[in-house]
């Protein structure tokens, strides 16, 4: 067979067949009288293995070896060619999605696409000052897109950094909620503690039905955090979760103080002090949470918390007796 009628069966171009014959990779077997390079069947099948391999990403050297060395054993370079591959897709993916939040940000001129990469590239810093300006011309310059945004806040270490990242998030509205709910779910707690702190700092109603709904996550910490923010906003639905912090000393400070802020309303005062004074009177809680939830008490008003403040002043531990004591030696000079 001729080279034009094997670059037609084979869709290898004949300058491409003269070039793998070039290097060795597959010669005619034979010439016509007139000089024409001519192909046996065995080396059409050669070519096609040539491709075959070839459609792997294997190199042309590559392709020699695998052919010609006996010993060539295949293993070690699929595993290498499987890496490649995947360094390659994470490198377009990477740039997929850099291109895709250039889009996002609608630029008018190639200026504007300038200042976007410039933009992304500060926020991938490796240092946080230069993060941390990111995030903030992000607002006073530049804006940046809220799916970077939302992606630089979730993986930020760096205290200053973060707060400057939730500050431009919260600036940017409600568009970057959906993507911090993924965050709450994350197989990462830093992740999801990121990500709920996030939404607390978003100041509108959907931000606050996904901290209602984070009363309820499975992670302890984001439950906590959801909690303190629903508390600021005067959302009642905290209260179970706040006594509980409370009573099991996670930021129990912070709780007490919710719990006051809630308290302000009378219709939710009574409310907390019947949840505290519940909790007392389990029967099983230890001297210290009764100590705390004595303290949490001495900002709820109203006589159901007064009771329960008169009935601590004679408890058992004389450190609990003189916290309630004081308590309602304050109380009682208001």
């Amino acid at each position: 067979m001729l080279i034009g009628d094997v670059a037609r069966r084979s869709g290898v171009s004949a300058r491409m067949l003269r070039h793998y014959e070039s290097l060795g990779l597959v010669r005619p077997t034979g010439r016509t009288d007139s000089g024409y390079r001519q192909y046996s069947s065995e080396d059409i099948r050669r070519i096609f293995h040539i491709e075959s391999l070839r459609s792997l990403g294997l190199s042309l050297r590559d392709v020699r070896r695998a052919l010609d060395d006996p010993g060539f054993a295949p293993a070690e370079l699929v595993d290498d060619l499987i890496r490649q591959t995947r360094d390659r897709i994470a490198a377009e993916t990477k740039l997929l999605t850099r291109l895709r939040r250039i889009g996002a940000a609608e630029p008018a001129g190639w200026e504007d696409v300038l200042q976007s990469i410039a933009l992304l590239q500060a926020l991938g810093s490796t240092s946080a000052g230069a993060r941390q300006r990111a995030a903030l011309s992000a607002v006073e310059g530049v804006p940046a897109p809220v799916e970077a945004l939302v992606e630089a806040v979730l993986s930020e270490s760096d205290p200053n950094v973060a707060g400057a990242l939730r500050w431009a998030l919260a600036q940017s509205g409600e568009d970057g909620l959906a993507l911090l709910a993924e965050g709450l779910d994350s197989p990462a707690a830093e992740v999801r503690k990121r990500a709920v702190q996030s939404i607390a700092e978003i100041p509108n109603g959907e931000a606050t039905v996904l901290l209602r709904d984070a009363l309820t996550n499975r992670d302890i910490a984001v439950r906590g955090h959801a909690a303190l923010a629903l508390g600021a906003r005067g959302v009642a639905d905290a209260v179970p979760t706040l006594i509980d912090m409370v009573v099991e000393e996670r930021n129990d400070a912070d709780a007490a103080d919710a719990l006051s802020t809630l308290a302000s309303d009378p219709a939710l005062a009574d409310q907390i002090a019947t949840g505290l004074v519940d909790r007392l009177s389990s029967g099983t809680m230890g001297s210290s949470a009764r100590r705390r939830l004595a303290q949490a008490l001495a900002d709820i008003p109203g006589i159901t918390s007064s009771r329960a403040l008169a009935d601590l002043s004679q408890d058992e531990d004389r450190a609990v007796a003189l916290t309630a004591t004081y308590i309602l030696t304050l109380r009682d000079a208001r």
